[in-house]
């Protein structure tokens, strides 16, 4: 195994256009495990550790451009009002050494069902800037996954930056696992209003060969609350509608039983996953997390 390390990120482009076949390290925490476990044995690795501009982020007006080594810790500390959904998720990657290490690059990059980024990522909206020695591109997240642990990529390009526009609502993440900490996802869940274009936005983790949106349970709820007038009254959202958010939520799954849970335990945590961060975003729209004109 060749260990390739660019100084730059011209050089790391120049080296993935030159090995193509070069899977990418940065934090390591989800590439090495599978190199340890000799589940994969890779002809080059590509050490971004050197690569600066990997490792910065930008909060502009609308938008957060965050690189894509961003490690999991400096978003909890430092982005937390900007991106609260991602945040959250940040909160349970495992222990404090690998969200020291790991960032939302080495998730996609990887493209696990089970990566702790998506649901977050899915309901934010997110944008995937990647580039090669061809040029840069811009590929939404929904586009992004295209098979189990298979994304959209090219041979030669590189993740480069997320693009995910600030919250302008409430958020929330929502994970199950075997245990309270250092766990696979057995499923997770994503929730973000977006009281501007009044739609809201889901994500759903370990639940389907790859991340998925409940778009039947979106399209039914924003219906609902435009219908209802529950945007601008920031009433209470009554029970029958977050049952049938619930069920469209889970109805979405598309999970295999393994080791972690069965499936029918998976459609079912989501179902109640998609209830409760329903209930909890709401409360936050209705308080403090509601727009001057949706108050009005």
């Amino acid at each position: 195994m060749d260990f390739l390390r660019p100084a730059s990120w011209e050089e790391a482009l120049a080296a993935k256009a030159e090995h193509p076949t070069a899977v990418p390290i940065a934090g390591g925490t989800d590439v090495m495990v599978e190199i340890n476990f000799d589940h994969r044995r890779p002809e080059y690795l590509l050490d971004l550790n050197r690569v600066e501009l990997l490792n910065e982020w930008e909060v502009g007006e609308e938008n957060v451009r965050l690189g894509a080594s961003v490690p999991y810790t400096r978003i909890m500390e430092h982005l937390r009002a900007e991106l609260p959904g991602l945040a959250l998720a940040s909160h349970t990657v495992a222990s404090p050494q690998i969200r020291n290490r790991g960032g939302v690059g080495g998730n996609l990059g990887t493209a696990s069902p089970a990566g702790d980024a998506h649901p977050a990522l899915l309901a934010a909206g997110a944008e995937v800037e990647v580039e090669s020695v061809r040029g840069s591109r811009f590929i939404p997240i929904d586009e992004f996954y295209t098979g189990v642990k298979r994304n959209a990529l090219a041979p030669d390009e590189l993740i480069k930056t997320v693009h995910i526009k600030k919250a302008d609502g409430p958020q929330q993440y929502s994970k199950v696992g075997t245990r309270n900490a250092m766990v696979i996802a057995v499923c997770a869940f994503g929730l973000a209003l977006h009281p501007e274009t009044r739609t809201v936005r889901t994500g759903i983790g370990s639940a389907a060969p790859t991340p998925v949106r409940a778009k039947e349970a979106e399209d039914f709820l924003n219906a609902a609350l435009e219908e209802g007038g529950f945007w601008e009254s920031g009433k209470i959202i009554t029970p029958s509608i977050a049952k049938q958010f619930a069920e469209l939520a889970s109805g979405a799954c598309n999970p295999i039983d393994d080791v972690r849970g069965t499936a029918k335990y998976r459609r079912h945590a989501v179902g109640i996953m998609a209830r409760r961060t329903l209930g909890w975003t709401w409360e936050q729209y209705r308080g403090t997390g509601r727009t001057l004109e949706g108050a009005a």
